[in-house]
């Protein structure tokens, strides 16, 4: 479970992931869990009779990350090939002789390193959730201050409709509520223990193998599940479809607050401070650094989704090759997912939004953005046909003699004929064709 951590003396890791993240989802967490575990363990097993209250006593005072021999565990992990027997071994040296024969009682490795990237997880997904809901509320103050903040609507990069920016908050928003809602149904699927020791039956303790499991269970708040899972990887899979989904909607909005900062747009900003998305050479440049992060991490998260959906091959029950795969892809996937969803936050809360800016790119095109609004006001006259066919013509020679979509109708006879100027202005008013853009916005508000 290894990542970079900057406090280290690294530099380009500072541009991805959090240290929050690092500090939950890193080595050190990941022993610390270990030795958490085996506590829990013993104090559960304790609690049946099973295992003597004071070697419980001393396992879980011994049970401390600081106490561990590091190097030493190094060597033992590369021997072994998993950490848990090296770590097993210290700890029973440092619960003494009578305690130390109880520790890692009737558990196998794959226990205690499941169980311990679960209760990593649990921290991780807490993190994920804290931002999640900032990001949400962020947007959503957005969509409320800009409801009816006329802007152009893109199709293909193109002007297409009027919407407002209201509802662009909301269409950014409304995925991200919905995986706020998803994080909590995963949570009891992923957020449960691991037990099951040598081949998943528990057949070392006897008859008491699942009242120790439910003890163990409930000592760590977790949930026993039905059967181990040693061979059933879909809560990890899971774990990490989710991030992906996440990532996805994060550079949605990542990628779209990019394209509204180009120059020849301008109508969003991502936060600035001096120095903010500096150029080395061209002073005046602003980029769009923070979005370019999201949207790098993301393709990141999704990149290792499908690892983590190869490692569910598992044979028989007990794989021999794609659990390792786990520890490789999930905390990178947690680490870079996270590092996205902060940098949206920080998009979000700070963005500056230039509403004149807006008005002055629906009137570049000269109306052209209203060619539909006409249409429809044409038809109950002329027909579909004929008022497609006239609105054509019109856009035709607007474009050919750069004149306002407005005075080219005004040429056409057809038209003049059935639409007088005060109507044709009211036809080609941005403000006038948003359909249900608002509705729809409050029923996205609605949700939170």
């Amino acid at each position: 479970m290894l990542s970079v951590n900057p406090a280290d003396g690294a530099v380009l890791s500072v541009l991805y992931g959090t240290d929050a993240m690092r500090m939950v989802v890193g080595e050190r967490a990941f022993l610390g869990q270990m030795l958490a575990v085996e506590a829990a363990l013993a104090r559960a097993e304790a609690r049946l009779g099973i295992v003597p209250e004071e070697a419980a006593a001393a396992i879980t005072e011994a049970a401390a990350f600081e106490k561990l021999d590091l190097p030493a565990l190094a060597r033992a992990t590369r021997t072994a090939g998993y950490p848990v027997a090296g770590l097993v071994r210290q700890l029973a040296a440092l619960a003494g002789t009578e305690a130390g024969r109880w520790v890692h009682w009737g558990a196998a490795t794959q226990d205690i390193i499941d169980t311990a990237v679960v209760l990593q997880l649990r921290e991780a997904f807490v993190l994920l959730a804290t931002d999640l809901d900032r990001l949400n509320v962020a947007l959503a103050e957005r969509a409320r201050q800009h409801r009816e903040t006329v802007m152009p609507g893109r199709t293909h990069l193109q002007q297409a409709l009027p919407v407002t920016f209201g509802y662009k908050c909301a269409v950014w928003l409304s995925p991200l509520i919905t995986m706020r809602q998803r994080l909590d149904q995963l949570l009891p699927r992923v957020l449960k223990l691991q037990f099951g020791g040598a081949a998943g039956t528990l057949a070392s303790l006897g008859g008491r193998g699942i009242a120790v499991a439910e003890a163990l269970a409930r000592e760590l708040d977790l949930a026993a599940p039905d059967v181990p899972w040693h061979a059933a990887r879909d809560s990890m899979a899971e774990a990490a479809c989710f991030l992906g989904l996440l990532s996805g909607a994060l550079a949605k909005f990542a990628s779209d607050v990019m394209l509204l900062m180009q120059t020849e747009v301008a109508e969003v900003a991502e936060p600035y401070s001096p120095g903010h998305g500096s150029s080395s050479s061209m002073p005046q440049k602003r980029n769009p650094i923070a979005c370019e992060y999201v949207v790098a991490q993301a393709h990141g998260v999704q990149a290792l989704v499908p690892q983590m959906l190869g490692a569910m091959g598992v044979d028989q029950e007990r794989g021999a090759g794609p659990w390792q795969t786990e520890p490789l892809a999930l905390p990178q996937a947690f680490t870079l997912a996270h590092g996205a969803l902060v940098q949206a936050v920080t998009i979000a809360e700070g963005m500056t939004v230039d509403a004149n800016r807006m008005r002055r790119n629906l009137e570049a095109s000269g109306g052209l953005i209203m060619a539909e609004a006409v249409m429809m006001g044409l038809t109950p006259m002329l027909g579909r046909g004929g008022a497609h066919e006239a609105v054509s013509r019109a856009c035709d020679i607007a474009l050919a003699e750069r004149l306002t979509l407005a005075e080219a109708l005004s040429r056409d006879s057809c038209v003049t004929g059935v639409l007088d100027a005060e109507s044709l202005a009211r036809l080609t008013d941005p403000s006038s064709y948003l359909g249900s853009a608002a509705a729809f916005t409050d029923q996205v508000l609605a949700r939170l």
